[in-house]
């Protein structure tokens, strides 16, 4: 408690690593997890026990697909990309967190 950095709550990170993937095309997993932190304003840090299970997760659901690539430095990288399904619970997790998120304003709201 009282850390400045946010812990992920639970389910959001695949939104936004679907999120992310959406907006910036095939990335690798460190470049996922930079990308996510860039942009919560450097309020979430993500660490590679935390990424890669998420895209593994993800990949088995079929939601991204996984290849071999070679990354800027010229490294061996796997790139995750978007499957159509992956598209579509974009659709749903958006608007269940839009739900869950009104629900949390009503608790927040100053009371009359």
């Amino acid at each position: 408690m009282g850390d400045s950095k946010s812990d992920v709550l639970q389910g959001t990170l695949d939104l936004m690593v679907l999120k992310t993937l959406e907006a910036m095309g095939p990335l690798h997993g460190y470049g996922i997890a930079r990308r996510i932190e860039q942009v919560s304003g450097d309020t979430l840090t993500l660490n590679q026990g935390t990424i890669y299970p998420a895209l593994l997760r993800l990949e088995q659901r079929g939601w991204v697909k996984a290849e071999w690539g070679m990354s800027e430095s010229n490294r061996r990288a796997k790139y995750y990309s978007l499957t159509r399904p992956g598209r579509k619970q974009i659709e749903s997790e958006t608007e269940n967190w839009e739900r869950i998120a009104a629900t949390m304003a009503r608790f927040l709201a100053p009371s009359n």
